[in-house]
């Protein structure tokens, strides 16, 4: 009790910071997929911490569940199944969460013995065991297990409209099969998941901007519209958090607002995506995420475009992402180049230098729209309001339960208000809720609650908050 009264006494003798103006937007998670820079190089932990830093929130991870599995698991529901090759995803994001990131875990791949000895585009024999691998990977990062972090956010395959990643698309009369493959793959990960992590959010999709729909193809793909048609038809009635779509323009060299005829999708026809899925699935909206975006750049692809147009390109994609009040999470593919990874939209070359501005282009239209600063509103007269912060560093050192020293000051057209201080516990989500005593929320009214929160070990957040009053 006594250190908990010390951590907030210290918090008391902060000096009252000056209130911020009223965002214009709301929030996004953004960040990058990178595997290999976050995960395989030398220098990952820098290169992570200089992406937070830069202004991303989240982390975008594939999780090949053949490489994660390549043997059959004894208990494949068991997270420490020791045929469970986790070490190099366990290091990442324990990383990502020193730097206050969230984590995005795309699960996709099957593995030989799962599907007779196919190569890992062709579904599992039986979706049951990807199921069990969900729940096992799911629980594993539920919070309850000390040293392995909580994770938020995860989806199911990798543009699974796609031959090159889901086979079959066709059967041999030409009949499409691949949708509603899709649907059991991922209501078999979707109960896997939530069964062990019933918090995470699960995003449906992954899908590719484009496809062709021609079984006879040379690469027999579905276009994104008629694969979504084609899922809602054969599982209207499927659960999911979020729809995460590729909205890739079709050439490198092509504006963010490129808008192309629905049953493609692109960034600049996401409108179209959005009213199909409220349609499909009967819903008043769906939340889209963004988990792939980028432009390569040249000379390291030919087809690519200049650095100063990368750069304009990154502040139009995400101006663009934040007028749409459905899309939640934008994610640039990729952070830094790579030998390995063919596709050169980094915002640095592979030797680490900065491709022009584009990396400061990124942070400007990225640290303004940061997700753990929410906007939230609340009836008017709402008294002693309830709030919850992410607090995601705290869980690099502190446990559930941890209290958290809080003081928090509510501004209104930057005059002080409200002020208040307590002590709360630190959640296995890694947030924590905090409770407004003394402010009452007005009608029409806009403020901005500002929070100093640290630990007894001295690590030190802040948060903000935009309440609005309806």
């Amino acid at each position: 009790m006594r250190r908990t009264l010390r951590l907030v006494l210290v918090l008391s003798a902060a000096a009252a910071l000056a209130a911020p103006t009223a965002f214009a937007a709301e929030r996004m998670w953004i960040g990058f997929h990178d595997d290999p820079s976050f995960r395989w190089v030398g220098d990952r932990a820098s290169r992570i911490e200089s992406s937070a830093q830069e202004g991303a929130t989240v982390m975008r991870l594939l999780v090949h569940w053949n490489r994660t599995a390549p043997q059959r698991p004894t208990r494949a529901a068991n997270p420490f199944d020791p045929a469970y090759q986790f070490g190099d995803l366990d290091e990442a994001i324990r990383t990502a969460q020193e730097s206050d990131l969230e984590v995005l875990l795309t699960l996709v791949g099957t593995p030989p013995w799962a599907n007779r000895g196919r190569t890992p585009n062709v579904m599992p024999r039986r979706v049951s065991d990807f199921g069990l691998f969900a729940s096992a990977i799911a629980s594993r990062y539920s919070g309850r297990f000390a040293g392995y972090p909580f994770v938020r956010f995860w989806s199911i395959w990798n543009e699974p409209n796609l031959q090159l990643f889901l086979k079959p698309q066709f059967d041999k009369r030409g009949r499409s099969v691949a949708p509603r493959n899709y649907a059991r793959l991922f209501a078999a990960a979707y109960r896997g998941i939530k069964a062990t992590n019933p918090r995470a959010l699960v995003a449906m999709g992954e899908t590719s901007a484009r496809g062709t729909d021609n079984p006879k193809g040379l690469r027999p793909v579905h276009s994104p519209g008629r694969f979504l048609e084609q899922l809602a038809q054969a599982s209207p009635r499927l659960k999911f958090d979020a729809w995460s779509h590729h909205p890739y323009p079709f050439r490198p060299n092509l504006r963010p607002s490129q808008k192309v005829r629905w049953p493609n999708v692109t960034l600049g026809s996401l409108p179209v995506l959005e009213a199909n899925l409220k349609r499909l699935f009967k819903r008043r909206s769906v939340p889209i995420w963004i988990t792939e975006y980028g432009h390569e750049t040249r000379p390291q692809d030919t087809f690519g475009i200049s650095y100063a147009k990368q750069a304009a390109f990154v502040r139009q994609s995400i101006a663009m992402a934040k007028k749409y009040p459905f899309v939640k999470m934008f994610i640039w593919f990729v952070y830094q180049d790579d030998l390995g990874q063919p596709w050169d939209s980094g915002l640095y070359t592979r030797a680490g230098a900065p491709k022009g501005a584009s990396a400061s282009r990124f942070a400007a239209a990225a640290r303004p729209l940061d997700a753990r600063n929410p906007v939230l509103r609340f009836r008017r007269g709402t008294r002693n309001p309830l709030v919850n912060l992410y607090t995601r560093r705290f869980c690099v050192g502190d446990a559930e339960g941890t209290a958290i020293g809080v003081t928090w000051r509510v501004f209104r057209s930057g005059r002080l208000v409200a002020v208040g201080q307590q002590a709360s516990p630190l959640q296995s989500t890694c947030t924590i809720r905090v409770r407004l005593r003394g402010f009452t929320v007005d009608r029409n009214r806009t403020y901005v609650a500002r929070f100093e929160l640290n630990d007894v070990d001295g690590v030190v957040l802040t948060r903000r908050l935009t309440i609005r009053g309806v």
